[in-house]
């Protein structure tokens, strides 16, 4: 790292529209340009400029398909520094600007993807139960009954590849850390293959259903999955 890198890759985060479209990506999903501008309320000459920018520092990959431009955050390491940075930069004390604004806040906070795994309260509620059930040890590496559970208690097995198994992501909202790596991702696959989260709409934040409930109380002794359905 130079200090020249480390400045190119802050400067081209340090706009409110770059910034926007960040935080859109960090759902894991390829998003087009033109969602991207949309999102971000801009023309799509000036979101171009702006990926442009983001691909050129390395925070971005694109692809084409026919016509479309897509675009993804490069990996998960930055979706966990952007997670990270999100906390120095919040401000508790600032006024939400109206009603849907304080929805969304709260539907965020409650559970969320960040990049490939779960945030917010669902996800520091995972990484706790994991911890009491000795899964995780305190430096939240998993332990030898954490590997035998990530794929006989999901039912898919467990491949980390060349990932790093586990990783800790400061919540952003919770202020304590969260899962991620690859058993944090594992996790959260399993649970939308299976039907226990879903995504609200579009965005970034996800609801437990009933059968994610009655799952994550058998497996991990969490209760009260009221606590993460939309109405929680």
């Amino acid at each position: 790292m130079t200090a020249e890198s480390l400045a190119a890759v802050a400067s081209a985060m340090a706009d409110t529209t770059r910034a926007r479209m960040l935080i859109a990506l960090m759902d894991g999903r390829a998003w087009t340009a033109k969602e991207l501008a949309t999102h971000a309320g801009v023309a799509a000459s000036t979101a171009t400029e702006h990926i442009n920018r983001l691909v050129s520092v390395g925070l971005l990959n694109e692809r084409r398909q026919g016509r479309h431009r897509y675009v993804e955050l490069v990996d998960a390491d930055v979706a966990e520094v952007l997670e990270s940075l999100a906390v120095l930069g919040e401000q508790p004390s600032t006024p939400l600007r109206g009603m849907r604004e304080a929805v969304i806040n709260s539907a965020l906070a409650r559970g969320r993807t960040c990049y490939d795994h779960f945030a917010g309260r669902l996800g520091v509620t995972i990484t706790e139960a994991l911890l009491r059930r000795g899964l995780l040890d305190e430096s939240l590496t998993l332990t030898s009954d954490g590997r035998r559970w990530l794929t006989d208690a999901l039912g898919a097995p467990f491949e980390p590849g060349r990932r790093a198994t586990t990783r800790s992501c400061l919540d952003w909202t919770e202020r304590r850390r969260h899962l991620a790596g690859a058993a944090g991702a594992h996790i959260a696959t399993a649970m939308f293959a299976s039907g226990w989260v879903r995504r609200i709409g579009s965005s970034r934040a996800v609801v437990v259903t009933p059968a994610g409930g009655e799952g994550l109380e058998r497996l991990l002794g969490i209760e009260g999955a009221a606590h993460f359905s939309a109405a929680g």
